[in-house]
């Protein structure tokens, strides 16, 4: 079925950032007791890094998870109803690397038909801060609240509460809120499988 790199990718970070949660444990947690850095986690559970096989075991011991349990249903699809359904206390609260005044809130990470999509909201608190990420795939972006300078690469684009971007998520970016008000934004990422 799926053996494509950002599929795997993406499912095993979904999957361990599921377990973590289940667990109610921050990424704090999971970072003190597995002796692995936050920054490193982050970019594992949010797709931008493939575990080393020593660090995932890590990993998979600090959360009391089998191996082989692991990977049961690596290659298992979801069938589409047509529709898919999610209360907004389903959102999960989920941590990104070496940022302040970043808040998400995942509320979809699925595959279907062969594309990964994650859809989340993001607060930026007032003066929130991030060095620029590289994602796979693209990614689309809707200013719900606020105004925010979107760096992308070395560019700035001033966006307004309403206005939109897409873009490549190769190319380092990170939004920035300069303003003394918490924006917030509703993201999408899609990463084809095939």
């Amino acid at each position: 079925m799926f053996q494509d790199s950002k599929y795997i990718i993406s499912w095993m970070g979904s999957k361990i950032r599921d377990m973590r949660i289940s667990k109610n444990w921050s990424l704090t947690d999971l970072a003190h007791r597995s002796g692995i850095s936050i920054a490193i986690l982050s970019k594992i559970e949010n797709g931008r890094m493939f575990p080393t096989f020593p660090r995932l075991i890590q990993i998979l011991k600090t959360l009391d998870v089998d191996l082989n349990a692991f990977f049961e249903d690596v290659n298992e699809t979801v069938d589409f109803p047509g529709y898919i359904v999610i209360k907004k206390e389903d959102y999960k609260k989920t941590e990104k690397e070496d940022s302040t005044g970043f808040n998400y809130q995942n509320i979809i990470n699925r595959n279907i038909n062969d594309v990964s999509m994650e859809i989340s909201l993001l607060t930026l608190s007032k003066q929130a801060k991030r060095d620029p990420v590289i994602t796979e795939g693209f990614e689309f972006i809707y200013l719900v609240k606020g105004t925010i300078d979107f760096k992308l690469d070395y560019e700035i684009i001033r966006l307004d509460e309403g206005d939109s971007i897409y873009f490549d998520g190769r190319i380092p970016h990170v939004p920035m809120n300069r303003s003394d008000n918490e924006s917030v934004l509703f993201l999408i990422y899609l990463i084809a499988n095939t």
